[in-house]
């Protein structure tokens, strides 16, 4: 049954559910970073002040077998983020992002802003945000061969030697276009702000249920980056692939392209949680990691 996203809206819920007097976090954290190392020397006492700490992971390793775990902790920039999010494949626990890194659009919170929030997070009632993931299948011969779950984007890049691709795009099964341009970009909400803004696509704000579509360097200037439903079912083939042309899926290469591959996109059923921290919010983290001052 297809869900609407009044459906993906209605999921938000309150943490914590206060069902037992202290929550369990796991820590994770980006490997041989000696800020992530140090913050969390500095953080972790006042975290087992508030929490019990089930698991620490600086290699991003832990499978997350105990089912009983009520936020992940992650101390680190955006890709530690994205690493959480493939190591969770699903499981629906909230994540809290700790900015160690530069621009940390997903983990906004400083070291020190946690230091001020965090006894409030663990008393106090705050929202989880679902944020959409896609899942991606490659198909090969009528058969899938590899999929994998997206937070950021999918995209379909170009290597050497460097021409320009011939991308086409359906959508619910019909023709949208056929691109011609260095690589294509489908992102979600949350992966606007990463390479589909370097590319020149909009910025979505990250509770929307919508996917935005951009061409890399288009070679016909009427090309525009395009803004669609998260229902929609989207396929993109490539007339001929060269032999470094892949598939990307949250900066990670998924599979190289061969003649006759489809790459299927589509809402995925499972969802990437975050705890909403008051005084974070997106506006505020456009202001501050984009500059958006309002004056020169």
């Amino acid at each position: 049954m297809t869900r609407n996203a009044a459906d993906y809206r209605s999921n938000n819920r309150i943490w914590p559910s206060g069902h037992r007097n202290v929550p369990r976090v796991a820590i994770l954290g980006a490997p041989d970073r000696d800020r992530v190392r140090s913050e969390a020397i500095r953080l972790r006492p006042l975290i087992a002040q508030h929490a019990e700490i089930v698991a620490e992971d600086f290699h991003f390793q832990y499978g997350f077998d105990d089912p009983d775990i009520d936020l992940v902790i992650v101390l680190g920039g955006d890709g530690s983020i994205l690493q959480t999010a493939r190591q969770l494949a699903g499981k629906k626990i909230p994540v809290l992002g700790i900015n160690c890194g530069n621009l940390g659009f997903l983990a906004a919170l400083s070291p020190d802003d946690f230091l001020e929030v965090w006894p409030q997070v663990c008393c106090g009632a705050f929202e989880v945000i679902d944020h959409l993931m896609l899942e991606v299948s490659l198909i090969r011969d009528g058969k899938t061969v590899c999929e994998q779950l997206v937070l950021n984007e999918v995209a379909v890049l170009g290597g050497p030697p460097y021409q320009i691709l011939g991308i086409d795009l359906f959508a619910d099964g019909n023709l949208a276009t056929r691109y011609r341009c260095d690589g294509l970009i489908l992102a979600t909400p949350v992966g606007s702000t990463a390479h589909n803004l370097s590319a020149g696509g909009p910025i979505l704000r990250r509770n929307l249920q919508a996917v935005v579509i951009s061409p890399i360097s288009p070679h016909t200037l009427t090309y525009r980056p395009l803004v669609d439903s998260a229902d929609t079912l989207f396929e993109l083939t490539v007339s001929e692939p060269n032999e470094s042309t892949s598939v990307v899926v949250d900066g990670r290469i998924l599979s190289q392209l061969l003649p006759g591959d489809r790459v299927q996109v589509q809402r995925s059923d499972h969802t990437f949680e975050m705890l909403s921290v008051p005084g974070q919010n997106d506006y505020r983290t456009l202001r501050e990691k984009l500059g958006w001052g309002g004056s020169l």
